[in-house]
């Protein structure tokens, strides 16, 4: 089970924020209609999903991404 395995929770959640982020990226409207409430969490983890894909593009774009990759 996820919930008492950290790595496989980690993996859950991780995949729930990329899948929530790749919605939001078809179809905006999908998400932004449900901002609270229970269904808020999926509008949460698509702006979470949206920002960290923002970070990891500056990342690779980075001068720097030589030296970290």
């Amino acid at each position: 089970s996820a919930i008492f395995n950290f790595q496989s929770l980690l993996t859950v959640i991780l995949l729930l924020i990329c899948t929530c982020a790749y919605i939001r990226s078809l179809a905006p409207s999908l998400l932004d209609k449900n901002k609270t409430g229970l269904l808020g969490i999926f509008w949460k983890c698509a702006r979470i999903g949206n920002s960290f894909f923002f970070s990891f593009k500056i990342l690779k774009i980075s001068p720097f991404s030589s030296i970290i990759y």
